[in-house]
């Protein structure tokens, strides 16, 4: 872990960059393989900055619902950008820009299907940026007596929260790789069996997670998004998933 503080914000902020960049490489590679062309005026380049645009924002709107007690300090408004990041916020917002970019672009079929791997594979470098900057990052755990606990820096041992994650998202890889195929006749149906996984994944362990802003009955900002976003996304993907049989 990198105790300097300047140093591990340097080094997850490039793992994260890193991430975002391999991941819209992945995410070409797959629409090249799938014989689709992509070129400056084609939609595709449409759907990628409505993603991109709609996580910047999302990303920064959970962010700060899970930290309101740092408005203030950040500036208010004029701060909004200059917070922290929720991957969560980032799906969702990413979620509403690709839709709203559809729209704008004429496109009516679904998209999501490309972005999965990218998305995990993001997610798993992003992660590694976040284990490393260790205490100078939020998402640490809570202490913890299990063997594999790790100390961040403070002398206590804590849950290595970005690794559970990090093995999640492969967990997760390799089901729905294994399913690919057979969702294939469903189209949409990978990414919203990808984004329910993860939502509810969330809404679990950030209870291994200090509580940074309480809200009722004792959740964060970002498993209330987490439990709001699944009461609409999970019955859609269920309805999908039994069309299959």
């Amino acid at each position: 872990m990198i105790r300097d503080a300047a140093l591990a914000h340097a080094v997850h902020a490039i793992l994260e960059a890193l991430g975002m960049a391999i991941g819209a490489r992945h995410y070409f590679f797959l629409r090249r393989k799938n014989g689709l062309i992509s070129t400056l005026s084609n939609p595709a380049y449409t759907v990628l900055v409505g993603c991109l645009l709609g996580a910047a924002i999302g990303n920064k709107a959970v962010f700060w619902l899970d930290m309101p007690h740092l408005w203030a300090a950040h500036g208010g408004i004029l701060g909004f950008f200059h917070g922290g990041q929720s991957m969560v916020g980032g799906l969702l917002g990413g979620l509403m820009g690709v839709e709203i970019a559809k729209r704008l672009a004429g496109l009516r079929q679904s998209t999501g299907d490309l972005f999965v791997f990218p998305i995990l594979q993001g997610l798993m470098i992003g992660r590694l940026g976040c284990f490393l900057a260790g205490l100078h990052d939020d998402t640490y755990g809570l202490p913890t007596r299990l063997p594999w606990g790790i100390d961040f820096g403070d002398g206590i041992a804590r849950h290595p929260t970005q690794l559970y994650e990090i093995l999640f998202a492969a967990l997760l890889w390799a089901a729905l790789r294994r399913q690919q195929a057979r969702c294939a006749a469903e189209p949409g149906l990978l990414f919203k069996l990808m984004l329910s996984a993860y939502l509810l994944w969330r809404l679990g362990v950030d209870g291994l997670k200090p509580m940074p802003y309480p809200y009722p009955p004792g959740l964060s900002g970002i498993q209330w998004v987490c439990l709001l976003a699944l009461v609409v996304y999970a019955p859609l993907t269920l309805r999908q998933w039994r069309r299959l049989a």
